[in-house]
């Protein structure tokens, strides 16, 4: 069979709408005979037909019937593809709601919102930095930044970067309290992250066999990253912070690295978005944005 012309479907599918040669033809805005001439060549190709033709109504066969059926999935298919495209070439603009972690949106999203604003004069961006996971349909939002590890499979999302968690404490306490192993971390005080779901229990590897988990004893519980950076530069014990937070610390000699040579899980960094067939170009352009930056803040 010789390739199919797609207009054919279409005409044909009117006709199965309308019930009409001539209400189809209206509605497609050519004439009767352009329709009646394009579906007869369409049942010539697949040698079926499709219509059975009254003089008061136009109803499809059996094999019409499913014909039909397919007919309005490709046609839907190409509609949400015409659709797709004019979402790629639209010029962004207007407002771009995003939600990010207090820490990382003020280190890393920050920046970037002011950089894609003064690509696109057209937008404007309202940043809501929260630890709270903010509900995104409920406050409109456009995109999340999510750090850490996702547990809400009815989002949409892309991973746009990594971190490494390290475990830090200011140089005096670590030259008081030494240890070995992630055993000998038990004993110590530790400063955890009460937004976390398990935020006692670590799990630390070492090459390709060697795993301990240890359960860790709190002295001080803070519900933000940043207050828990605070609490460990100020000598109140262990912790465990996202390296684009530490590193700049470590770096400096205001944390030391504890027990280095042994790894805790990574997290991903991730943009989600409520589910949906197409993204506004503002939100496309804003994640493209951030992805090309990502290698360089995380």
């Amino acid at each position: 069979m010789d390739s199919i012309n797609l207009n054919r479907l279409a005409y044909f599918a009117a006709v199965v709408d309308t019930g009409s040669f001539t209400r189809a033809a209206e509605r497609l805005g050519i004439t009767k005979a352009v329709v009646s001439q394009q579906v007869a060549r369409l049942e010539a190709e697949l040698r079926t037909s499709l219509l059975s033709r009254t003089t008061r109504r136009v109803e499809p066969t059996e094999a019409g019937r499913l014909f039909h059926a397919r007919c309005l999935m490709i046609l839907r298919e190409a509609e949400d593809a015409v659709g797709e495209m004019a979402e790629v070439n639209a010029a962004p603009m207007g407002l771009l709601r995003i939600a990010a972690p207090t820490d990382y949106g003020a280190l890393n999203i920050a920046p970037v919102a002011a950089e894609f604003v003064k690509a696109h004069p057209a937008c404007t961006v309202d940043l809501m930095l929260s630890d709270n996971r903010l509900d995104l349909v409920a406050h409109q939002i456009d995109v999340a930044i999510r750090v850490g590890w996702l547990d809400d499979s009815s989002l949409q999302a892309r991973r746009i970067g990594s971190f490494r968690q390290l475990l830090v404490a200011c140089p005096e306490f670590a030259a008081a309290s030494p240890v070995a192993t992630p055993a000998d971390l038990a004993a110590l005080a530790f400063i955890a992250h009460g937004g976390l779901r398990d935020p006692l229990s670590w799990h630390f590897a070492k090459g390709d066999f060697d795993r301990q988990t240890v359960h860790l004893h709190q002295v001080l519980t803070i519900n933000s990253t940043p207050g828990t950076l605070s609490a460990a530069l100020a000598g109140g014990g262990l912790a465990v912070l996202p390296d684009y937070l530490a590193q700049p610390y470590v770096t400096q000699g205001a944390l030391v690295h504890v027990l280095p040579e042994w790894s805790l899980p990574s997290g991903g960094i991730h943009a989600v978005y409520p589910a949906a067939r197409f993204r506004p170009a503002k939100v496309s352009a804003f994640v493209s944005l951030l992805s090309r930056a990502a290698p360089k803040l995380s």
